[in-house]
């Protein structure tokens, strides 16, 4: 028997001392900006070690949070890596440089006192507030940003040692590493690197992209580079390609070749012109796993936006240079017929009757969302971009922000912000399943309003940050924008209150901790009458209420907001029966060369000729049927006819 025991207990220490080959080489939590360049490297005994059987485990150090006192918050299994020629092998987000051998989730490491570790096992070991132990314990790391010693942890983790990511007054630009002794020390980042090295004990292999930004039917180079010289001749294969592009939209080669002694290669592509309007794309230049060993990539996938030249202009302005009666609601007939002749507050229950009706309105997924904006928020100067709301400008619609750098990426902004709302998403709202699929709502479905399409718009994501979850006009969007998006926040706005039970617009400027109010009424009216609906407003209620089936009534109807909250509260709301569109103007003849006939015209009239661009290049009042000289250019126009209740819009082609 005591042999037998004796024998368990050899076994036992040798799967013990083969599974400690590996050990928490260095970490760098506290990076500049978001950390997001957050990073874990391990290292091997011996060279090429499989890390399958392992598993990586965050610690929450915290003492007063209920989800710490040394619970696990993050776990990462290991299998399918093996570390390198060196032994080393780095976990990190995807702006680490020399690339990592496998992502982390960005910004996800905490600051410390926290602890990592390494164990022997799968990270279903590891359910979520799973204390800290020391079975199965392979390596583990405690580490601060200028906290006091973590105790809690040194007692769970066995570790008599903390180690400050601040010890040098830097901890945004250092890291925590080991040394050969076992101890780590603070000091600047070495990913991919031996700690004690000084020099890089890799290759770097770099990229450059230029000129940019890359137009359809434009040449560009890839300029490749090496950190060092090779002695023979190196051949690099990559690919260019990324979701519908791909090689048949470029010439150009997939291989290049450093002779020795050269550090940089040039390669030359051209963007094939289709004349077909696909859309902005965008291309990745992929190294993968091309490499051999020795050789590290600095960086890979890096991606870049193609301009499709193809895109089509609409017959409609922008909100900074607004038309108006050229896009026609889409209304049903006698959508809005139960609202004649009821005051408020008999006119506002009616009102929610119509947008809120269950088993009729619908609502999608916040990720259907960003499809729907596509739709809605396209830019009138360009199909394949969107308007950006508080900045007054057009982004390309591939350049949706997917990742924590918001620069120059749009985003979805919540007009009744989320936290004032008391909206929020749950997993399915991650799911992108289209307009054939939809869930049923009513007005007390609060939580819908995370994507509620009426009161998203796309924006700069910078700017949605700045924005956050102030009132209006305490947030006035950027100095030096015009403000053409006033009067839509304010219809958005009214719009939610009477959607949804348990949110309202007050006057004030409330606590931006307030749940259930948002301000300023008064401002927002203001708002409201200075910027009335215009075309593009118009489209996008015509486009949601293809999705949603409902729509923004104040979009159709402005003037419903004064019997609501304005001038004419406790009044009797008259619906006009009257016919709102003119079906007897002709123009002729049409394609035009100098002139064109207008006819049907029996009262007096306003005609008004928009270019594509929206501007008004023409501007008349006439009384009868009459001909029109004219000296415009070559292209598309929209001709307005106006009487005072009736309008009609009719494309005009000049030759």
């Amino acid at each position: 028997m005591k042999k037998l025991i004796t024998f368990i207990t050899i076994a036992i220490f040798g799967i013990a001392f083969a599974k400690a080959q590996v050990v928490i080489n260095e970490l760098d939590s506290d990076t500049p900006s978001t950390n997001d360049r957050q990073f874990v490297e391990l290292k091997s005994d011996v060279p090429f070690f499989s890390l399958n059987g392992y598993v990586l485990v965050f610690f929450n150090g915290s003492t007063t949070s209920s989800t710490g006192m040394g619970r696990s918050y993050y776990t990462v299994d290991l299998d399918g890596l093996t570390t390198d020629d060196n032994g080393l092998v780095v976990l990190g987000s995807s702006l680490v440089s020399p690339v990592p051998d496998r992502y982390l989730a960005e910004s996800n490491i905490q600051l410390g006192a926290d602890a990592v570790a390494i164990y022997a096992g799968n990270d279903t070991d590891w359910p979520d507030q799973t204390f800290a132990s020391q079975t199965n314990l392979i390596s583990a790391l405690i580490y601060d940003t200028d906290d006091a010693d973590n105790v809690p942890l040194m007692t769970l983790l066995g570790i008599n040692d903390q180690y400050n990511e601040n010890e040098n007054g830097n901890k945004t630009t250092e890291s925590v590493q080991r040394k050969a002794d076992g101890t780590y020390e603070t000091k600047a980042p070495t990913p991919h690197s031996l700690n004690d090295a000084t020099v890089s004990t890799y290759t770097g292999i770099g990229f450059t992209v230029a000129p940019l930004p890359i137009t359809e039917g434009s040449n560009f180079d890839i300029t490749f580079t090496l950190s060092q010289p090779q002695t023979t001749d190196f051949v690099l294969n990559y690919t260019i390609d990324l979701g519908t592009f791909d090689s048949t939209d470029y010439t150009g080669p997939s291989q290049v070749i450093f002779t020795a002694g050269q550090t940089s290669v040039v390669a030359s592509y051209t963007i094939i012109d289709d004349t077909i309007d696909e859309g902005d794309e965008e291309l990745s230049v992929n190294l993968d796993n091309n490499v051999p060993v020795g050789f590290k990539r600095l960086k890979d996938n890096e991606r870049h936006l193609v301009v499709d030249n193809d895109f089509q202009v609409a017959a409609y302005g922008t909100p900074l240079a607004p038309t108006y009666g050229i896009v026609n609601s889409t209304a049903p007939a006698n959508y809005y017929d139960s609202l004649d002749g009821l005051a408020s507050p008999q006119l506002e229950n009616a009102i929610t009757s119509i947008i809120a009706e269950e088993f009729v309105v619908r609502i999608h997924t916040y990720d259907d969302i960003v499809q729907i904006m596509k739709e809605s928020d396209q830019s009138p100067l360009n199909s394949n971009q969107v308007w950006l709301m508080y900045t007054e400008q057009q982004r390309s619609k591939a350049d949706y922000q997917t990742g924590s750098n918001s620069t120059g990426k749009w985003n979805r902004e919540h007009i009744y912000p989320r936290s004032r709302g008391g909206f929020y998403e749950i997993e399915y709202d991650e799911t992108i399943d289209g307009m054939a699929v939809w869930t049923d709502t009513n007005v007390d479905s609060l939580r819908h309003g995370q994507s509620d399409a009426h009161h998203l718009r796309a924006t700069d994501g910078g700017e949605n940050s700045s924005r956050g979850n102030k009132d209006y006009p305490e947030y006035d969007g950027p100095n030096g924008t015009q403000g053409s998006w006033h009067g839509d926040v304010a219809r958005a706005i009214f719009y939610m209150t009477l959607r949804y039970n348990n949110i309202d617009v007050v006057n004030g400027n409330p606590s931006n901790s307030t749940v259930g109010q948002l301000g300023d009424l008064a401002t927002l009216l203001q708002w409201h009458r200075n910027d009335p609906p215009d075309d593009f407003e118009m489209n996008r209620n015509n486009v949601i209420y293809t999705w949603q089936i409902n729509r923004n009534p104040f979009i159709d109807n402005p003037e419903l907001v004064e019997y609501i909250w304005g001038n004419q509260v406790g009044q009797n709301f008259t619906l006009s029966n009257e016919s709102t569109e003119l079906t007897t103007v002709k123009l002729f003849p049409n394609p035009s060369e100098n002139n064109f006939h207008i006819s049907g015209i029996e009262q007096d009239t306003q005609v008004i000729i928009y270019d594509q661009l929206g501007r008004i290049t023409i501007k008349k009042d006439i009384d009868q049927n009459t001909t029109f000289e004219h000296d415009l250019p070559i292209g598309l126009y929209i001709v307005k006819v106006q009487t005072e209740n009736a309008s009609q819009s009719l494309k005009l082609i000049v030759k």
